[in-house]
């Protein structure tokens, strides 16, 4: 590793004396007072703190004696992968370092620079300086957000990078939004948890039947807060977003927005943790919606990876074979579905609305998804942006032509809402769901790296701009955003059927600010998001989700760091320049496009573990260990030194939803007049009535 890098590590990491502050936890500390205790948590302490002080210099002592450490027990079964995982590391961070650096002269200065100022002396610099300096190194994006003084200039400038000049409204917009919207959003289900005994579950007798089974599976997927199933209706995020949005429909038809027998379409998928669910899963929202009451405003369906799979094979294979039999219509069960990382069933609930358009009902003419733990709060909506929920999707700005900041023709096909957390919206809807930290507070590995800077910045300059300014009318300027969340954004289908964009299926974080990469610059006029201000959903998790949220913990942190190598690989292995692409996503999105991503990510996960350790959660910090360690090194093996892996990925897949989408485009063009092509659309027809939900005889 550069000796001056491995200085500042020395400084931070350990009592060196050459800042008025070291980091907290002191990694000195961890390795030598347990050097002789066999207890697992801290031999595992005294690794993780051993693979820190490697880093700090090949000549240090405490370097050369954690070297010798890590090696002394590299054998040891049970610790044998968790010292592969260290080691390989080490190396890893010493090639991407040395690469970048000798790439990057002016990095070199910066990290130099810092190095001269960590050198005792008189005024030794505080670690609030120290952070911001290493921050400009690893992570720019957000050093410069410490400065208090400094964010309203640069809420301003954000604002101002992202106004778009208005070329041409939409001559066709939305006018029926219940009538041509399409509603998407996701399940994700899962056994219920290992304390509870199945059989006193309250559901019934064949499902607990076919979870005895489901249980001894393997767990095939992770996810966040998935719903387990024989959860309380009062806990079930499904049942809690489906009211919600039927009390929007109920609410639009008491203003006499929509006509009173309008129904809105909603379209579910539901990914499983485990592939027995499948079985049984549909049944069982369909009696948990019995119990729940009916909804009146609705008409639901759900998709289950099983459903997705007869769609490809009764439905899109067949017609590969008819209209484009030299391309290969077997990659379509790869990208087509719902379960996997959020990547798959994000862009499914994007794509299936153009399949909608097709087989079942053409006047769909747009698709917007929410996620199931929000909800429109409409008479906070109506009293402070003038329109209900509906009426916000009215606007001739989604789906209007703009020049933006660098004078790129763009194309306003896509449209974003905003979020106000459920405890915030009392003093405003207009209130940011991520501020700013009120003091310099970073813990941990937000030393390194601490995304919350930019995501306030973005969430303050992006989703907060109201359209009442001369410089932002929302006539004749606008604001395209690049900072989206999963739910609260739509995209019209015809743009959809042009752009084709698609989140790619290995990606399992920040799914939904993903989509937008693939065609970021694919075809002129570039396609971006519109900022509706005032569409605003109401974020409740925190209301009935802490449980699972909790559960989830560890696997998010995780999650965050595996989101930096999967960012980093996806943007070099874009066909578009880097420093293009991150021109456009920065701060927010590009922060996560790292010049060092492994370096980044490894120090990030190593300090946190030793922050766990520091504060005694000795269990969590082991589960931390073991579970980060083997998805980061196995997601690094998979990846390999370069982006190369990635874009085999990327192109692969584009060529799959290339495919899909010419399939639909040409069955479109048939007119379905001849036997097959009426077979065909027959089994489509079928597979999607047997997804829609029905209750007591009723369909919702």
């Amino acid at each position: 590793m550069n000796k001056n890098l491995a200085a500042i590590l020395g400084a931070i990491l350990t009592d060196s004396n050459k800042a008025s502050h070291t980091m907290n936890p002191n990694i000195v500390r961890h390795f030598e007072n347990f050097a002789t205790d066999n207890n697992r948590f801290r031999t595992a302490q005294k690794i993780n703190a051993a693979f820190l002080l490697a880093l700090t210099g090949a000549d240090d002592e405490y370097a050369s004696d954690s070297r010798a450490f890590l090696n002394q027990v590299r054998n040891d079964p049970q610790w044998k992968e968790l010292i592969q995982f260290y080691e390989s590391s080490i190396k890893e961070i010493d090639r991407e370092t040395d690469a970048c650096l000798n790439e990057d002269e002016s990095l070199n200065r910066k990290i130099a620079n810092i190095a001269l100022k960590l050198e005792t002396g008189k005024e030794r610099p505080t670690l609030e300086e120290i952070t911001v300096r290493l921050q400009q190194v690893f992570f720019p994006e957000g050093a410069e957000l410490w400065n208090e003084e400094a964010r309203d200039e640069k809420i301003e400038a954000l604002r101002e990078k992202r106004r778009v000049r208005i070329t041409r409204l939409n001559s066709r917009p939305i006018t029926r939004p219940a009538r041509e919207i399409l509603f998407t959003s996701n399940i994700l289900a899962t056994i219920p948890p290992a304390t509870e005994n199945i059989f006193d579950l309250p559901i019934k007798e064949i499902f607990k039947s076919k979870l005895s089974t489901t249980i001894k599976e393997p767990q095939k997927y992770w996810y966040d807060h998935p719903i387990p199933v024989g959860i309380s209706p009062a806990r079930n995020e499904a049942l809690y977003g489906l009211r919600g949005l039927d009390e929007m429909m109920r609410f639009e038809k008491e203003k006499a927005s929509i006509g009173p027998e309008e129904k809105l379409t909603c379209l579910l998928s539901v990914s499983t943790t485990h592939d027995g669910l499948h079985a049984f899963i549909k049944e069982y929202f369909e009696s948990e919606l019995h119990k729940a009451g009916k909804l009146e405003h609705l008409n639901v369906y759900l998709f289950t990876e099983n459903d997705t799979k007869e769609i490809v094979k009764e439905v899109l294979a067949p017609l590969a074979e008819i209209f484009f039999p030299e391309r290969d219509g077997q990659t379509l069960q790869d990208i087509f579905g719902v379960d996997g990382e959020y990547g798959r069933h994000y862009t499914f609930l994007k794509a299936i609305a153009a399949f909608w358009q097709v087989f079942i009902d053409p006047g769909i003419k747009a698709t917007f998804k929410i996620d199931l733990d929000q909800v429109f709060p409409q008479e906070e909506l109506l009293e402070e942006s003038g329109a209900s929920a509906l009426e916000h999707f009215k606007t001739p700005l989604w789906g209007a032509e703009a020049v933006d900041y660098w004078g790129n023709e763009i194309e306003l096909g896509m449209i974003a809402g905003a979020l106000v957390n459920q405890s915030d919206i009392g003093e405003s809807l207009f209130t940011p769901d991520v501020r700013f930290p009120l003091r310099f507070e970073p813990q941990a590995d937000e030393f390194i790296f601490y995304s919350r800077l930019p995501q306030a910045l973005s969430t303050e300059a992006e989703m907060m701009t109201r359209y009442d300014t001369q410089a932002i009318d929302g006539e004749q300027s606008a604001l395209q955003r690049i900072h989206v969340t999963g739910g609260t954004n739509g995209i019209l289908i015809k743009t959809l059927r042009r752009h084709r964009p698609f989140t790619p299926t290995i990606i399992g974080r920040a799914e939904d600010q993903a989509y937008l990469l693939s065609v970021l610059f694919k075809q002129n006029p570039y396609l971006r998001y519109v900022h509706e201000p005032g569409l605003i959903m109401r974020h409740d998790k925190q209301a009935f989700a802490q449980e699972a949220i909790a559960a989830a913990e560890t696997g998010k942190i995780i999650g965050d760091y595996v989101r930096i190598l999967l960012y980093s690989n996806y943007a070099r292995a874009l066909p578009w320049p880097v420093n293009k692409i991150k021109e456009q996503i920065d701060p927010f999105t590009g922060c996560f496009v790292s010049q060092m991503p492994i370096t980044v990510s490894f120090l990030r996960f190593a300090i946190k573990a030793a922050s766990l350790f520091e504060n005694n959660d000795l269990e969590k910090a082991l589960d931390f260990m073991m579970m980060g360690s083997s998805r980061l090194a196995s997601l690094l093996k998979f990846l390999g030194q370069d982006s190369c892996k990635f874009k085999d990925i990327y192109q692969k897949e584009q060529a799959a939803w290339e495919l899909y989408y010419d399939i639909l485009e040409t069955a479109e063009a048939h007119s379905f007049k001849d036997a097959r092509m009426i077979s065909i659309r027959e089994k489509a027809l079928s597979i999607v009535d047997k997804c829609q939900i029905r209750v007591a005889g009723q369909v919702l």
